[in-house]
């Protein structure tokens, strides 16, 4: 923090999250009406970090920055940026006679639990987020499957044992992206499967699958004036 940050200016949205502390301290009783509408009025007038900081200082949510004055990493896809520290959206997963998932934009934690009995679960990785630089992944299949999916470029290491079933990895040739997160995957499969895939999304798919036909129209025209031109 430098000596002016108390002098920049402070967005709307800044000003709403001390607005928030304030209505939580009003409905706990905390503040009362008047105390809060004073506080309030302030909130919304002030210009600066410096104005807003003393609003909430005596309140327990002070303890966490109401604000921050430092701005987020930008969400650039990168891999560093899939690294975001914290304990993680969920922790762990039971499918007893039934299924669950974990997929799209969540946060693996540096450890998730799960068991599938004579049921299934599926863990999308490829567009989550990350707690840690290495997350492990511990499955217990019996008579029933997990299956993980990784995006390309994370690297995979398998340390299950399959009992009368199968810990598999179908591991891509590539080697692992500089600064991609490293997933340990361990547990057990009993009468039952435990599999690690590499897949992109959908959506990359379908970005591929245009770059493919730019290149082909690209060719296609290429020849055609090669063609032309020998005329």
């Amino acid at each position: 923090m430098t000596d002016d940050a108390p002098e920049l200016r402070a967005s709307d949205a800044d000003r709403e999250r001390v607005a928030e502390i304030l209505r939580d301290a009003l409905a706990e009783g905390r503040l009362d009406m008047a105390e809060f509408e004073e506080r309030l009025e302030a909130t919304y007038q002030a210009r600066t970090y410096g104005a807003l900081t003393p609003i909430t200082r005596d309140l327990p949510a002070a303890g966490t920055p109401a604000v921050s004055l430092t701005k987020p990493p930008l969400d650039d896809g990168s891999w560093r940026s899939r690294i975001v520290g914290g304990d993680g959206t969920s922790t762990w997963a039971v499918a007893l006679l039934s299924g669950f998932q974990r997929k799209g934009r969540w946060t693996v934690p540096r450890r998730f639990s799960c068991l599938a009995f004579m049921g299934g679960g599926e863990i999308d990785l490829r567009e989550a987020n990350f707690a840690d630089r290495e997350v492990e992944i511990n499955c217990v299949a019996v008579m029933g499957g997990v299956s993980v999916i990784v995006p390309p470029g994370v690297e995979v290491v398998m340390r299950g044992i399959g009992i009368m079933g199968g810990f598999d990895h179908y591991e891509e040739q590539t080697l692992p992206d500089p600064g991609a997160p490293r997933v340990i995957v361990t547990g057990l499969a009993f009468w039952g499967g435990v599999e690690v895939e590499h897949r992109v999304t959908k959506a990359e798919r379908r970005r591929l699958r245009e770059e493919r036909r730019e290149l082909r129209a690209e060719r296609r025209e290429f020849r055609h004036h090669r063609r032309h031109g020998d005329h």
